[in-house]
């Protein structure tokens, strides 16, 4: 019996010496059998180790092993809190034994409910009670349900996995309890593969702030510090948003602007140089490019490691806190880029998390993403779709975010997205559809409203999968809006042909209105088309420097008079030239030139007359809300349409997209009134031609277009008009 014993021994503490030992508590701390002693200790490299008890003598520990140490007492501290003092070759320290705290784990609930799951998996500042002491300290939580151990390791601890072995404990988590460890302090986790094999050390999967390259490590962060000042936003009206004006900007933090040495702004610096900027120009959202940790900067934050932490190139979250408080005093909406489509091989990440294909398929055909080199999310495993959908509803209540714009939902859907037909596997039915991954986008969206009535949930779609914006419960994917990825790819088609070809795309640029209502559409111009050689919205535009830019002004103009929210990416609003480059900044000199000045001038008047005009906004998503007055005009290339709002207004939008001006071009009208001009973006003030145009116009009884009643207008070149009917007569 005693050789047996001695054996077990044995291997226990070569188990720990490897960092390889999986049930700690049932070995280390005070809660021994009685044949055993009181308390035994893990200590490698230490000289000696003493218990310290408050108000009572120090006792000198046994070495039991070259790192272990153990008390044969009849002592009994499995309710005593105690200490131990640690000699490291003359220098002491004074630590809280970690293995006295057990009854780590909350309820089965809380690990697995996607509203809870983020307030107790990974590091999180808890108070514990021992000997009648509340005792702080950070809990480390991780699911890794196929390694054979795991080891917290950090600064406080050498990086050394053998010194702080995890628990295994229920519902493959494990777990330690660190007392006394402060704000701030790197980690990373020491896993064994399913046969014991040494695998890269492991960021924290629900890490709430991490470092850059090259340590990549987790830092405790506690979220309970942050003062908010955004009350009286936060306790706004819930409103149905595809029925108010909604003008986006999007950014990319890094390369928006740099200060005078040329390097990044921090989340604050943009804060507060970027707010008053939307502010004057009339935005109502900033929507940032994906903030998430990402290894590489150049993948713009759409190949994520840290799906829970902002990324710290621009700051802590803390920063990033101030960034959307700041933006929801202002009274702007804060969107986030979200990115739960793939993840990139990096092997701190979750790539073979615990050895196995822990968050991927570990078929390629399902989940190798070849367009990206990255892994597919596995949305057939409950934890991968609970990971994900927990993490939604993370940055909506711990940084106040307004909304997700979802990246590469097309990818999701169909399980033929980019593949050849012998890449891919039919779904059960024999199909392309990916059933695990539309389930998955239908809860997140259902728990993102459910929790968040105010919020926002966008899909970036390319295709024509049906109800992509209708609730759930019609079946639909449950998103607020759709991306109208068609009216980009046609209308910038459209407008980079030579005026005097445009008669021959007509239909191109009126194709997206036979559409434009089937689902609650987002009119994008985003940084995917000024990259890859795409050249700059401006710059799409043909001609010389004048007609560029009084083209990109019609254009503007015929995008705010479109049925959809818009959007813009930074840059477009004062016609930057050059294509986006990630590594530099905005061309902000070209705001010395009248033309750049007068474009930001449209820009800003395009969005205040938006919000200030029900009929632009309030039916974007049904068809009573627009009429064509002019659509077959090619030879002309002019269009011409009304908005319709609920409370009847009516504003007529005219688009010529030829240099040719008319002095009197005869238009159609349902009813007799008077228009008057709202916005005209070929006005000096915008660097315009300066053309001549009616700021008042009354109908006549002429017929035109098979209406009784028409009016005479003087269209400029290159131009969009609006005119409200302010009276009928």
């Amino acid at each position: 019996m005693k050789t047996k014993k001695l054996s077990k021994l044995k291997q226990a503490y070569s188990q720990l010496s490897h960092a390889s030992f999986t049930d700690p508590f049932s070995f280390l701390g005070p809660y021994l059998a009685p044949d055993q002693g009181s308390l035994r200790v893990w200590v490698p490299g230490a000289e000696k180790v003493e218990l310290v008890v408050e108000n009572q003598p120090r006792i000198l520990l046994e070495r039991e092993d070259e790192s272990g140490f153990i008390l044969k007492s009849d002592i009994d501290l499995r309710f005593t809190h105690y200490q131990l003092a640690v000699d490291w070759a003359g220098v002491e320290q004074l630590i809280d034994d970690p293995y006295q705290y057990h009854g780590l784990y909350a309820e089965y609930d809380d690990l697995h409910t996607p509203k809870s799951m983020y307030h107790h998996m990974g590091s999180q500042f808890v108070t514990m009670e021992r000997g009648g002491k509340q005792i702080s300290g950070i809990r480390f939580l991780v699911y890794a349900p196929h390694a054979k151990a795991c080891s917290l390791i950090g600064a406080f601890n050498q990086w050394d996995g053998r010194r702080n072995p995890m628990q295994r404990l229920d519902y493959g988590i494990w777990g330690i309890f660190m007392p006394n460890l402060p704000e701030g302090t790197q980690y990373k986790f020491e896993l064994k593969g399913p046969h014991g094999e040494g695998l890269p050390h492991k960021a924290d999967p629900w890490g709430h702030y991490a470092e850059q390259y090259p340590s990549f490590a987790s830092v405790t962060y506690d979220h309970r510090r942050y003062e908010w000042q955004d009350r009286s936003w936060q306790a706004r009206p819930i409103t149905e948003k595809r029925k108010q004006a909604l003008s986006f900007y999007e950014l990319h933090v890094g390369s928006w602007r740099r200060n005078s040495a040329g390097e990044f702004l921090n989340y604050r610096e943009l804060a507060d140089q970027l707010v008053p900027y939307l502010v004057d120009l009339g935005y109502t959202h900033v929507e940032l490019m994906p903030v998430s940790e990402h290894p590489f900067y150049g993948s713009w934050g759409y190949q994520p490691v840290g799906l829970f932490a902002p990324t710290s190139r621009f700051g802590t979250p803390d920063d990033f806190k101030y960034f959307v408080d700041q933006c929801h005093q202002a009274g702007l909406g804060v969107v986030l880029d979200w990115v739960p489509a793939h993840f990139p091989a990096d092997s701190h990440g979750l790539a073979n998390f615990d050895g196995t294909p822990l968050f991927h398929d570990p078929d390629p055909r399902r989940g190798w993403h070849q367009d990206w080199s990255s892994y597919i999310y596995d949305l057939g495993r409950e934890h991968v779709r609970r990971f994900l959908v927990s993490n939604a509803l993370y940055w909506f209540e711990q940084f106040h975010i307004d909304g997700i714009r979802v990246d590469a939902v097309a990818s999701m859907l169909y399980l033929d997205y980019s593949r050849s037909h012998d890449q891919w596997i039919p779904n059960v039915d024999g199909g392309r559809e990916n059933y695990d991954a539309i389930a998955t986008l239908k809860w997140m969206n259902e728990e993102v409203y459910k929790h968040f009535p105010n919020a926002m949930t966008i899909a970036e779609e390319s295709t024509a999968f049906p109800g992509v914006s209708a609730p759930t419960f019609m079946g639909g994917l449950g998103f607020g809006f759709k991306w109208n990825m068609g009216w980009m790819h046609d209308s910038l088609a459209y407008i980079k042909e030579d005026p005097v070809h445009r008669k021959y795309h007509h239909n191109v640029i009126t194709f997206p209105l036979v559409y434009a209502h089937s689902e609650n559409y987002v009119l994008s111009l985003s940084h995917d088309e000024v990259v890859y050689g795409k050249g700059s919205i401006h710059n799409k535009m043909p001609g010389d420097e004048w007609q560029q830019t009084a083209n990109l002004r019609a254009y503007m103009g015929y995008m705010y008079g479109q049925p959809g929210k818009k959007l813009n990416f930074m840059g477009t609003e004062f016609g930057q030239t050059a294509e986006w480059n990630h590594d530099d900044q905005l061309q902000w000199f070209l705001l010395q030139f009248e033309r750049h000045q007068g474009v930001q001038n449209l820009t800003r008047d395009l969005n205040k007359m938006y919000q200030a005009e029900p009929a632009l906004f309030e039916l974007d998503s049904e068809p009573r809300g627009f009429e064509w007055r002019l659509q077959d005009a090619a030879d002309a290339s002019i269009l011409a349409h009304e908005r319709m709002s609920d409370g009847g207004e009516r504003i007529l939008i005219i688009t010529n997209f030829t240099p040719v001006p008319h002095q009197a071009f005869r238009l159609g009208m349902p009813a007799k009134g008077e228009y008057q001009l709202l916005l005209n973006t070929d006005d000096r003030h915008y660097d315009g031609s300066g053309f001549e145009v009616k700021n008042s116009i009354v109908t006549e009884n002429v017929e035109s277009e098979g209406l009784d009643q028409s009016i005479l207008v003087c269209v400029p070149p290159l131009a969009t008009l609006f005119y409200k009917i302010e009276t009928r007569v």
